[in-house]
């Protein structure tokens, strides 16, 4: 495998991104139009973050249930902003077998109607609340464009949806959630993330107010890695959801619902990866090591393989038959955070080499001490990773105090950028127009100074804008 194949990414970021993705062996393409074949190194990505979440989902009292992947269309149209909102990208079953339906079918976008339609029956008092549900399934919308882990017509995702007595409580939960991804992303994915309210404009169909985690790939652009969302009772009272509360009078729960999928996947590659291909963070990496044998090491292997399973150290052989050369090529692109190279020449010395992903940096350690530095290693790594990650994604976002700063910015520079803003949608679609630039999230901790960037009215808050994926 040759480096040379991948295109460099300071050329061509669009190529070196579905370069990465091929020659990791991380998708394939398949027959079905927009959709692709997840393959083995992809999937252990993916249920390296399942694993993860699923479990600090379940600490903070959630459990798993499976929805229905048909909605019927009456079901569908109960909440009418909702079914706007999703109606340019939903699929639809007209027939079964070779009967056509009565009523057709949409091919689940989201659950939030399925998850309404059950609450209905279970939710009687006040007793019965919270409802903590979440799910891990796939859901289909009909992109006209697609890319690898970005966007694609079939999606793996998990989507948490949630009941409570009052509006603070679910309002607690759409913000905890919300803070349980920005863990996940920054200390397990080592990407930093912007996080703030979308504007009305963005916001979620049928939500009260929606949250984002705004990541910034290599490339300066934004990629949308989670949302969480506080719907009120809208969809509670379209349902008609009603409980029994502790004073004896009915009252209407209050939702959330939350978010994340395999786009983070994506993210991973265009934040972390490097011209050679994937670099993994050592919390995420399905093997935290690759061990190249080079020569007749049998023996020697054998005591190392214990030695990392004892230290619970996930581990890989290349025991293939292809040159050194190659298989150090092989694992760069694979982005194993630490590769082992176990040469005949340095065990008689009792040494191994140790190679971090990555800065390709190499570490001479004896072979007693392997599991002890390779630990400490991935440690370090994923520290540095992050603050890589940080420093670059810090050093491109700008701040514009007039629209012809902020013009010129769209023009000349990669990145973010911060304006005052007034509010209106009319100055938010004019951004659009002119910079293909969207507002990213609300800045909600920076004190306003200044009028509005776009129309040099009042501005009332400070916004984040920027290209997205």
């Amino acid at each position: 495998m040759e480096v040379k194949e991948i295109t460099n990414r300071d050329v061509d970021f669009a190529q070196w991104y579905t370069d990465v993705c091929k020659k990791a062996d991380l998708v394939d393409y398949s027959s079905v139009k927009g959709s692709m074949i997840i393959r083995p190194l992809g999937y252990a990505i993916w249920e390296e973050m399942q694993k993860t979440l699923d479990r600090m989902f379940k600490e903070t009292g959630h459990e798993n249930v499976q929805m229905p992947m048909f909605i019927p269309e009456s079901l569908l149209n109960v909440e009418k902003e909702h079914v706007k909102g999703f109606a340019p990208e939903a699929a639809w079953v007209t027939y079964g077998g070779s009967e056509k339906l009565e009523e057709r079918m949409c091919v689940r976008p989201t659950s939030e109607v399925l998850f309404c339609d059950h609450y209905k029956k279970i939710i009687k008092t006040y007793r019965d609340l919270p409802k903590l549900y979440n799910q891990w399934c796939t859901i289909v919308r009909w992109e006209k464009t697609t890319r690898p882990f970005l966007r694609s017509r079939e999606i793996l995702w998990q989507e948490g949806h949630t009941m409570h007595r009052t509006a603070e409580e679910a309002i607690e939960e759409t913000l905890r959630m919300f803070n349980v991804y920005k863990t996940f992303q920054e200390d397990y994915l080592a990407i930093p993330v912007i996080t703030g309210r979308k504007t009305e404009k963005e916001k979620f169909a049928g939500a009260e107010a929606t949250y984002t985690l705004e990541a910034m790939m290599y490339d300066g652009n934004a990629l949308q890695n989670g949302t969480s969302h506080y719907f009120g009772d809208n969809f509670a009272k379209a349902f008609g959801i009603k409980f029994t509360d502790a004073d004896n009078t009915l009252k209407t729960p209050y939702q959330t619902s939350w978010g994340v999928s395999t786009r983070m996947i994506g993210a991973l590659i265009m934040v972390h990866g490097d011209d050679r291909g994937l670099v993994l963070p050592p919390k995420i990496a399905p093997f935290k090591v690759i061990i190249i044998p080079i020569g007749d090491v049998s023996e020697k292997l054998e005591e190392l393989k214990l030695s990392l399973k004892n230290a619970d150290i996930t581990y890989k052989v290349d025991d293939s038959n292809k040159t050194p050369g190659f298989k150090f090529a092989e694992a760069e692109v694979k982005g194993y955070p630490i590769r082992i190279e176990l040469g005949k020449r340095d065990l008689e010395q009792d040494k191994v080499t140790l190679v971090r992903r990555d800065t390709l940096e190499k570490t001479i350690v004896s072979f007693d001490s392997i599991a002890s530095e390779v630990n400490k290693l991935l440690e370090m790594m994923q520290k540095d990773m992050f603050n890589k990650a940080k420093i670059r994604r810090d050093s491109m976002i700008y701040d514009a105090k007039t629209y012809d700063e902020l013009l010129d910015i769209a023009k000349t520079k990669q990145g973010f950028v911060k304006i005052n803003w007034c509010g209106s949608e009319e100055c938010e679609n004019k951004i659009k127009e002119d910079t293909a630039m969207k507002s990213r999230c609300l800045i909600e901790d920076e004190n306003v100074t200044g009028p509005c960037t776009v129309c040099g009215k009042k501005a009332n808050t400070r916004l984040y804008v920027g290209k997205q994926y």
